[in-house]
């Protein structure tokens, strides 16, 4: 059995749990306060709840078309550390960006599956990916949704957690680019292109 496969059983194990038992949702889901008094280990049981059936089956369908393209050139085990790297690294950021708000809650696996799609981005940036009916190029959707996330998270006007979506993208970026270091030298281009929108992140939040 893949790693991708389980990944997927497990979220929906423990998503159905959460969602008929509001005591174990609330023990596992990212909260603020329970963060800061110590309890680190929601960064990552978060990322296994979803809010509803069809946030999870989005991430989950999501995740399934884009995780074998890693799975087949870096491995299961890669595969795997992208994954968790991507979201860890995005419930981080939401934590830290969030901290002050002591009833800041926040489940899902898009941050993780946000920086699946960026890996995938990365090791095949020229495959074709559909916004709705229109195609482009993976690298430029990568780009689009990166700044959609930066201004979306600036205008605060929905429940999404854009936060997490764009600490995934970080992390899957520059896991991939770890584990895969010829990406500098073959695909140069589109690394520097994909990381632009994360330099200007950078110098915006550092300013806060």
């Amino acid at each position: 059995m893949s790693v991708g496969f389980i990944i997927i059983i497990l979220n929906f194990l423990f998503s159905f749990k959460g969602f008929r038992d509001r005591k174990f949702f609330d023990k596992w889901l990212l909260n603020s306060s329970k963060i800061l008094k110590g309890q680190w280990y929601r960064n990552i049981t978060s990322g296994f709840l979803h809010i509803n059936q069809g946030h999870l089956f989005l991430n989950m369908l999501t995740f399934y078309f884009f995780y074998g393209s890693i799975e087949t050139k870096l491995g299961q085990t890669s595969l795997l550390f992208i994954y968790m790297i991507s979201l860890i690294s995005g419930n981080i950021l939401a934590f830290k960006l969030n901290k002050f708000n002591l009833n800041y809650n926040a489940v899902g696996a898009s941050g993780a599956v946000l920086g699946i799609i960026y890996s995938s981005i990365l090791l095949n940036p020229y495959m074709t990916i559909f916004l709705f009916i229109i195609p482009m190029p993976a690298f430029l959707f990568g780009i689009g949704y990166l700044i959609y996330s930066m201004y979306s998270m600036k205008s605060n006007k929905s429940n999404i957690g854009h936060e997490a979506h764009i600490g995934g993208a970080i992390g899957g970026f520059f896991t991939t680019i770890i584990l895969y270091p010829s990406l500098l030298l073959n695909n140069i281009f589109v690394v520097i292109l994909l990381l632009v929108p994360i330099i200007y992140f950078y110098l915006r939040i550092s300013k806060k």
